[in-house]
């Protein structure tokens, strides 16, 4: 088994539901023999009635969250890179305000992690449902998140359970790995979900985009620090990658270990 080089999927403490700080992650990574670090936290949203949702960082939080991670990437340049960046829902009714809010800082890259399809508070969609019509929506607008251009990959594409017919389940699912192969995006293994038994990643998800001949790429969506230092759970997503036929990937192509 080889050691994870990179991941790129890291949340910090400011989202309200990590732990561990900065500096804990990145030497947690090191130890791994990580050459690439992505911190890639829950981003702010800026909500027309002053909203401030409890799961992800708060919009006053973004200086801090440069601030540290870049003095981090200074004081470890010799021992792995560290990019910047969000995992973001697409939201198309707030976007606009996204930008506006993100304009000036120096975002190195953003994943794609379609939690909700409308603004907070709504319905959570890592959930199991048997509704087809939800199922639809939500690799739709994966799909239209994707076409933006904004995100270097979808996160744990398959967060949305099915309990319906497996029919249904994979030619939506199929359609949205289809999108992924033609556009060259990687499939996200998603270490959280397997640590922890959750529905996603599932392994019939994988063994579609597996069939697709879609790249995969490990995302350890790290909420703790040791999870990046996993190395059974590592194991494990590496062989489900065998199993489904996917060829992983160790970098993003443009975000590869600086010299």
């Amino acid at each position: 088994m080889m050691s994870m080089l990179a991941n790129y999927h890291t949340h910090t403490e400011r989202c309200h539901h990590a732990w561990g700080s900065d500096r804990e992650y990145v030497e947690k990574a090191i130890q791994n023999g990580m050459k690439v670090l992505g911190f890639s936290d829950h981003c702010p949203w800026v909500y027309p009635d002053d909203f401030e949702s409890n799961i992800r960082m708060k919009a006053s939080q973004i200086d801090d969250y440069f601030n540290s991670l870049t003095s981090l990437r200074d004081e470890y340049k010799n021992d792995i890179t560290i990019y910047i960046g969000f995992e973001s829902e697409y939201i198309p009714e707030l976007m606009e305000e996204q930008e506006k809010l993100f304009s000036g800082y120096p975002i190195d890259y953003m994943i794609l992690g379609e939690h909700f399809m409308k603004r907070e508070p709504s319905q959570y969609l890592g959930q199991i449902f048997s509704d087809e019509t939800l199922l639809e929506q939500y690799v739709n607008i994966c799909i239209e998140g994707m076409e933006t251009g904004k995100y270097q990959y979808l996160a744990h594409p398959d967060l949305m359970g099915f309990a319906g017919s497996r029919e249904i389940y994979d030619r939506h699912y199929t359609r949205l790995c289809q999108y992924l192969k033609e556009h060259d995006i990687p499939v996200e293994i998603n270490l959280l979900g397997v640590v922890e038994n959750r529905h996603y990643t599932s392994p019939h998800f994988l063994k579609l985009a597996g069939d697709m001949g879609c790249k995969a790429i490990i995302g350890c969506d790290a909420h703790t620090p040791d999870r990046l230092n996993n190395r059974t759970a590592q194991a494990t997503c590496q062989n489900m990658a065998i199993m489904a036929g996917l060829k992983l990937i160790d970098y993003l192509p443009d975000m590869m270990p600086k010299e």
